[in-house]
């Protein structure tokens, strides 16, 4: 079975199944260095741009500001939640999260 993903709202929301899972309204805990150089960062996304999926990670393409320092930026490839045999798990935005390297960039 497939998984459908998919941005809706104009970025507001992704979508699992046609089904509204992850929303833009929740703020974010990244680690240092991912967005800007709070330790940690508390981003509040503005928009889904795209998302993908990782292995059984999902990951979302987003633009977002830190609500410490101000800097608003892209963020590639923020992990969202996990399939697991054909179900979706979102992640908790509070629960410090990190980013996904693509597959050419991983150590």
């Amino acid at each position: 079975m497939s998984i459908a993903l998919r941005t809706l709202d104009d970025g507001a929301w992704i979508s699992v199944n046609d089904s509204r899972q992850v929303s833009v309204s929740d703020v974010w805990t990244l680690t240092t260095g991912t967005f800007c150089d709070c330790s940690p960062a508390y981003v509040l996304l503005e928009a889904f741009v795209d998302v993908d999926v990782d292995g059984s990670i999902v990951v979302a393409h987003a633009v977002g500001q830190c609500l410490e320092c101000g800097t608003r930026d892209s963020i590639e490839r923020l992990p969202v939640g996990r399939i697991v045999n054909d179900d979706f798990y979102p992640y908790d935005p509070e629960d410090v999260q990190w980013l996904v390297e693509p597959d050419g960039e991983r150590p």
